[in-house]
């Protein structure tokens, strides 16, 4: 890690949990001093190079305190990078009274309003002929009725705002089977508030997802391009990747070319993280989500030569931004230990090899979260775990002598 000038302006974190860290992480790379708006005791907070953001307490939500808190805020001038949807688009809207002294590198409201709403989202990519799964709009039982369950392999219900429906709900899609189990999930979630669309699933393991991650800055170009494969996801259906690979640009023409046209389509600014499966059925790379901020794998990047973050705070400076390595190395790995030993546990041997030859990768891979140079952030959450399985005990134990005594 570089050592951080303080002279240089800083960057105000917005987020919580390996997002926040990693961006953390990764300015602390380039040099750049950063303060972090989380909640109490959030995992960013054991990190050694973790300072509060300066002036009251501000738990990195977005909204009219986090407004007062930057107008109060005791630093001429800094930039903000976020880590979740909500930030990202709040940023977008600063009232220009805080715009000159926090800057952001980021897309309009509406190009991030259109990339996030799955809807619009599949809708704009019918006008540029992008290749992506069948997606049907669900605001009505009419439209629910009009989905062809029929011609479809499967089918899952996912919503038009993914960051409240996994709040609330706690999984990114549930499955439909029938055309009555459509009907009647989507009346149990429309009743909820929930925006709803349903969407083909395409075939093929985990290892047929793929990733374009990157940075396009004001002038429109892409200083930054790193592309990933997923290895091991957890949880298997509808999870995050547990295990990613690095791969060679040039193994993703098709994919990057795709994100280059949709972006450039919209005049997009900012960190990127593009998902896109690729089909077996046909070869095609299909995309599935843009987010449109720093993704959680954001330090793995870093690490081998493309620095979104730093590319971020220059280009919100309006300094040149400079070019990230395009010729990283490939086939490095990186592992969130955690929810690959789950996605390992839900596994046969037959798909996972031998325990050697994953032992074998977790020694190679950069670790997700633990850092010889910041071991902090892992030993918080080793804790936290192992208190959790102790309460787990405790009350399996309680249960058991409760049942005998009865």
């Amino acid at each position: 890690m570089n050592v951080v000038d303080a002279g240089r302006v800083p960057v105000i974190v917005m987020g919580q949990g390996p997002t926040a860290l990693g961006i953390l992480r990764a300015l602390t790379m380039a040099g750049i001093p950063a303060y972090v708006a989380c909640p109490p005791g959030d995992l960013t907070t054991r990190s050694r190079w973790y300072r509060p953001v300066p002036g009251a307490p501000w738990d990195g939500r977005p909204g009219p305190s986090a407004e007062e808190a930057l107008r109060a805020m005791p630093l001429e001038r800094a930039v903000v990078i976020a880590g979740a949807d909500d930030a990202a688009m709040w940023l977008s809207n600063l009232p220009p009274d805080l715009k000159e002294r926090f800057r952001v590198s980021t897309a309009s409201g509406a190009i991030q309003a259109l990339l996030q709403d799955k809807a619009d989202f599949a809708r704009h990519l019918d006008n540029l002929d992008i290749p992506h799964p069948l997606t049907f709009h669900l605001g009505s039982l009419d439209e629910v009725e009009a989905v062809p369950m029929e011609m479809l392999e499967r089918v899952f219900i996912k919503p038009v705002n993914s960051q409240r429906f996994s709040d609330v709900v706690g999984v990114k899609g549930v499955w439909v089977r029938t055309r009555d189990e459509l009907r009647d999930t989507w009346a149990r979630l429309h009743a909820q508030g929930f925006s709803l669309m349903a969407q083909e699933y395409i075939p093929g393991p985990a290892t047929e997802h793929f990733f374009v991650d990157g940075f396009r800055d004001a002038r429109g170009t892409y200083p930054g391009l790193f592309t990933r494969q997923r290895m091991r996801m957890s949880p298997p259906d509808f999870g995050n990747s547990s295990c990613s690979c690095s791969v060679p640009l040039a193994r993703m023409e098709e994919a990057v070319g795709h994100v280059r046209v949709l972006l450039d389509s919209v005049g997009y600014r900012g960190i990127f993280s593009a998902e896109f499966k690729r089909d077996p059925r046909d070869g095609q790379f299909k995309i599935i989500e843009v987010n449109t901020r720093a993704w959680t794998y954001v330090e793995f990047a870093a690490r081998h030569g493309v620095n979104v973050c730093e590319m971020a705070w220059q280009d919100a400076l309006g300094e040149r931004v400079f070019m990230g390595s395009r010729s990283y190395p490939p086939d490095k790995l990186c592992v969130d230990l955690y929810h690959d030993l789950s996605s390992v546990g839900r596994t046969s041997k037959h798909d996972i090899g031998s325990v050697f030859r994953l032992a074998m990768q977790w020694a190679r891979a950069d670790l997700h979260v633990f850092r010889l140079s910041d071991p902090r952030p892992a030993l918080h959450v080793l804790r936290s775990l192992l208190l959790k399985r102790i309460a787990r005990t405790r009350d399996a134990a309680l249960v058991a002598r409760e049942g005998s005594s009865a």
